[in-house]
């Protein structure tokens, strides 16, 4: 993550780089690392890239000034950056690492064949990066929230054939913005970072204050959520109160009970926690779980709760 940062966003601290990287100059970044059912160690990050508007300040360009000018820089910044098709095949017998192996599995192109351009082969991989790593293909897992009639099934991640769209567009009325989907089966993905991360990835252009607040709070709940599952607390639950089971009732009150009840519970939970073997190698090895371009004070929220309560006790305060 530290090179993915350095190398292909390159962020300088310092604030010195103006030329930036594949996404521009970038201002901030905020992300954390979080491991998925099967284990899978993966990154969610928020960039902030210099030059950036808000919401309100593109819809005032758009709708309001009417800046034709800045409207197109504006989606040709959006398609350069994002895109969602399988690039075509420049050669169906060339012969590559990703055509041999998984794409996810080697490293890039070399060896090359003798007399194969480099340009094309880059063209091949990339190919076969994006049809392995970012083409959909619909499963169970797909509807497993779906509450309507048995037909037309809706993908939960909003992909299907049907979603295509020739050109992105922002809508002169209410400054919508609807980015181009040239195959609805494929999630979005930048071809320099897919070509160096080498393995599936999405990216989206935040384009709302609601958009930006639920993508920090979905990333703010992974560096805080437990990972305790239910059935493993439920067990540790069972585990405590068993062990409660045999008591004196001379020495033992229902208090003391209570507060030896509690503490077990919590020496139990934390003690059957699961954690993945890549969980538990990244923290040996001191990796880093979550990565940040500044720093930040602690937030006492009780302590803040409190004063504001004594600055204000009126209900109106709440």
């Amino acid at each position: 993550m530290r090179a993915f940062i350095s190398t292909l966003l390159a962020f300088d601290p310092k604030q010195r780089n103006m030329e930036g990287g594949i996404l521009g100059v970038v201002k901030a970044y905020y992300g954390c690392v979080e491991a998925q059912g099967r284990g899978t160690l993966h990154c969610h990050m928020m960039v902030w890239v210099e030059g950036g508007l808000n919401a309100d300040e593109i819809k005032q360009r758009v709708l309001h000034d009417h800046d034709t000018e800045f409207k197109e820089r504006f989606l040709s910044f959006l398609d350069d950056t994002i895109s969602n098709v399988v690039p075509p095949d420049p050669d169906p017998s060339l012969q590559i690492p990703s055509t041999r192996h998984h794409p996810c599995s080697v490293r890039g192109l070399h060896p090359l064949p003798p007399g194969v351009d480099t340009a094309t082969a880059r063209q091949k991989d990339l190919h076969q990066l994006v049809n392995k790593c970012q083409r959909h293909a619909h499963s169970n897992t797909c509807y497993k929230y779906w509450k309507g009639p048995p037909h037309p099934k809706e993908c939960r991640f909003d992909l299907s054939a049907d979603n295509v769209r020739p050109e992105s567009t922002i809508n002169d009325e209410t400054g919508e913005i609807c980015l181009r989907c040239l195959d609805g089966l494929v999630n979005n993905f930048n071809s320099t970072i897919i070509e160096a991360i080498r393995c599936n990835m999405d990216i989206k252009f935040i384009g709302t204050g609601a958009s930006a607040k639920a993508v920090l709070h979905y990333i703010t709940d992974y560096i805080t959520k437990s990972q305790l599952k239910t059935h493993v607390a439920y067990a540790a639950l069972e585990l405590a109160v068993s062990k409660l089971a045999s008591y004196n009732p001379v020495t033992d009150d229902i208090a003391m009970r209570g507060k030896k009840l509690l503490q077990k519970c919590a020496y139990a939970m934390l003690a059957k926690q699961e954690l993945s073997a890549q969980q538990v190698c990244s923290y040996l090895m001191d990796l880093e779980d979550h990565f940040t371009s500044h720093d930040y004070h602690n937030l006492y929220w009780t302590s803040f709760e409190a004063f504001l309560n004594a600055e204000d006790p009126s209900p109106e305060c709440y």
